[in-house]
């Protein structure tokens, strides 16, 4: 079972320790993972998808990782897991890891959630342009004149009408796949391909007028980023 999960874990390693960079303003951040846990001894993330024959025990074990902490992390009532599930797995260090708690935890409802709306608004994009539209959703948590947590600026509205699209068509509670997440996870960690963005729409699509009159910062793939005026 080890030899399996090690050949086909697939899994892409981001720091816990978050910095980003948003609206010319840098800010740290540590992360907390399930229900109020610190994940102070476990410096990085993996996200891992189930496989036919996997047990949440073999996945535990082969990690290294308590099997309560990995029920813990993921919200899990039991150990029953299916092919196809996307895990997060803390991947424990030192101890003495520095954790900086400056802004406060991330829980995995928000991780999750922020990766629902890059599922949502950026699937078929590529992952650069799926980290963008995250980081633009981080870059807002970190503005004034926005919330201040992920899933507020996720579901704001402007004189009664959701900020997002994928939030009034529903579309917003489509699972993530494994991309999205590793791509959420990813702008969690500091990479923002907008470089302070704090707008995205599609030229193709988009009938707001308004937002095509905000400065551009930069185009990926098939959205244009832009900022205030």
């Amino acid at each position: 079972m080890g030899s399996k999960l090690t050949r086909y874990a697939g899994v892409v390693t981001f720091f816990v320790v978050l910095t980003w960079v948003a609206a010319g303003k840098q800010v740290e951040a540590s992360t907390s993972w399930g229900s109020g846990s610190n994940l102070t001894h476990y410096k990085y993330l993996l996200c891992y998808t189930v496989r036919s024959g996997d047990t949440l025990y073999d996945i535990a074990r082969v990690y290294d990782v308590p099997l309560a902490k990995l029920m813990d992390t993921n919200k899990l009532k039991d150990t029953i897991i299916r092919p196809g599930d996307v895990l997060l797995v803390p991947d424990r260090v030192s101890n003495n890891v520095p954790a900086v708690l400056s802004r406060g935890g991330i829980s995995r409802e928000e991780l999750m959630l922020l990766a629902r709306l890059i599922h949502a608004e950026a699937r078929g994009e590529s992952f650069t342009g799926q980290v963008a539209v995250g980081a633009v959703i981080l870059n807002r948590v970190a503005s004034p004149g926005f919330p201040k947590t992920i899933r507020e600026v996720i579901f704001q509205k402007d004189k009664n009408v959701f900020q997002f699209s994928p939030v009034e068509d529903g579309s917003i509670y489509l699972e993530p796949d494994e991309t999205a997440i590793n791509a959420a996870l990813e702008a969690l960690a500091g990479r923002d391909p907008t470089n302070g963005a704090l707008f995205f729409y599609n030229p193709r699509t988009a009938t707001d007028r308004w937002i095509r009159t905000l400065p551009v910062v930069t185009r990926i793939g098939n959205h244009v980023f832009a900022t205030k005026t």
